[in-house]
């Protein structure tokens, strides 16, 4: 297999709704994933809230459509993972450790918004929180483990939503700004690699968790993505003023979206589909909508228009490199007798017969990725970053205290195999690899603990059950080996 290069960042990605807990401690806020109660293989996540006259409500985070006067919470008798999560706020120095004792280059991890500004509104910040980041980077210091900051991450504050609607109103731009010159002044020396959104697409899908939105609506939709593609762009330029040697990216939910058959409207479902995050690319890449978005808005009777100003500002505010978070390829196809048949994938109904699925239905396909790759580099000719990739299973704790995971080290292996084709057969500039949940989270999609993606085993369990030990996985010493050697041992 070929070389990586040197310097290559290897390491892991976590966030902070999903790995922290101490949700309410030292003056940290209510963010979004805060209201998201635990799911699980077979039951949507719920967001909850009080009416007017004071009733709970709980409603499925993908078909959330609240009222305006809705007061989101946190309410007895709900199940809120975030709050505990793994327990990262009082296992920070352990864990951080065990990344350096991998031999981690870089650690993806975000800082959680309301621990800076408790409510979005403030003027000046909270100090405990921003202590406490600083804690975590020292250590990451003493590792020379480079920290790849995600400066929003499913943590907005409800406290904008209360306000205005939180980014369906541009004024949450100004406060955004405000949180990413506090934390880039206060980390200047400490942090060059940032990223202002995760996954910046999902805001479509989820735009409570994404944007603190109440409704899903085409007009909201592109409201937020106005606002949040402008904060964006106005964080590349507060984080160069800065320091110039600030590194700031632009970052999607990417995938590989194959027709199903070659009939031309096959094809062109599929290429359509790619539409989701090429558009956010686009913008973060070029500083320029793309003709076929503003046709799109003009049909659906969306109001949209952007001053000779905002035209600067994105223009100004281009991403320097490009991450994004890669888990599956999704199959389109336009017949409506097809789509009946098949229950599909996460992102589609479409199942592909020639790729394996995992445990929680998501298909496994490494040279996807590499697909990936190729995409964005002919597209935009940035250097780019795979931020996210991994594999949630279920894990057993054995009496001895090891864990053998051999799936997980397949899957990872097989993603690596791919990225070492992109650089070295087709040329590709990548910077790093993080695969996702290097130390066991919450997930994401069901709020589990026990959908496990990490290197380092966390005993705890989703009935609230396990004492927080750490144990190292089969994984853990595979990847350590994998960084010693730069890529070139993957056996």
């Amino acid at each position: 297999m070929g070389k990586f290069p040197k310097g290559f960042l290897w390491g892991g990605a976590t966030a902070a709704n999903q790995l922290e807990g101490g949700w309410n401690l030292e003056g940290k806020g209510i963010s979004t994933s805060d209201c998201v109660t635990r799911g699980s293989r077979s039951s949507q996540r719920l967001v909850t809230y009080k009416t007017r006259d004071g009733k709970i409500a709980a409603v499925p985070i993908y078909e959330l459509n609240a009222p305006d006067d809705a007061e989101f919470g946190c309410f007895a008798g709900y199940d809120y993972p975030s709050h505990t999560a793994a327990d990262f706020y009082h296992h920070y120095k352990e864990d951080i450790a065990l990344l350096g004792e991998m031999g981690f280059k870089i650690y993806r991890m975000s800082i959680n918004w309301t621990r800076i500004f408790p409510t979005g509104l403030e003027k000046e910040p909270n100090e405990a929180g921003l202590e406490f980041y600083d804690r975590v980077f020292d250590e990451c210091a003493k590792y020379g483990i480079k920290p790849l900051v995600t400066l929003s991450h499913y943590e907005t504050p409800v406290g904008l939503t209360h306000a205005w609607n939180s980014w369906d109103d541009a004024r949450t731009i100004d406060c955004y700004c405000r949180y990413v010159k506090t934390v880039g002044e206060r980390y200047k020396g400490k942090v060059e690699y940032w990223l202002p959104f995760n996954e910046i697409n999902s805001l479509e899908g989820a735009p409570f968790t994404a944007a603190g939105v109440r409704k899903k609506s085409l007009q909201g939709a592109a409201n937020i993505a106005k606002h949040q593609l402008l904060a964006s762009a106005k964080a590349v330029q507060i984080l160069h003023e800065i320091d110039p040697d600030n590194k700031v990216g632009g970052m999607v939910f990417y995938f590989t979206c194959y027709p199903n058959t070659c009939h031309p409207n096959d094809v062109l479902k599929a290429k359509f589909q790619m539409r989701v995050p090429h558009f956010y690319y686009d913008v973060q890449a070029t500083g320029i909508y793309p003709s076929w978005k503003l046709k799109e808005y003009k049909q659906n009777g969306i109001d949209f228009s952007l001053s000779d100003e905002e035209q600067q500002t994105l223009l100004k505010g281009r991403a320097d490199f490009l991450a994004f978070s890669y888990y599956m390829s999704v199959v389109a196809s336009a017949d409506p007798e097809v789509l009946a048949k098949q229950p599909g994938n996460m992102f589609t109904s479409v199942a592909n017969p020639y790729l394996k699925a995992s445990e929680w239905g998501w298909q496994i396909d490494p040279v996807g990725l590499r697909c990936a790759l190729n995409e964005i580099w002919d597209r935009y000719h940035k250097p780019i970053m795979v931020v996210e990739n991994g594999l949630g299973a279920e894990d057993v704790l054995n009496e001895d205290g090891t864990v053998h995971d051999p799936y997980h080290i397949e899957y990872i292996k097989s993603h690596i195999k791919e990225i070492s084709k992109a650089i070295n057969e087709d040329g590709i500039d990548v910077w790093g690899y993080t695969s996702w949940g290097c130390i066991d989270i919450v997930s994401c999609s069901t709020g589990e603990i026990h959908k496990r993606y990490g290197f380092i085993y966390v005993n705890a369990e989703d009935d609230g059950t396990g004492d927080f030990r750490r144990y190292r996985k089969d994984s853990f010493y595979w990847y350590k080996k994998v960084i010693e050697s730069n890529g070139e041992d993957l056996d």
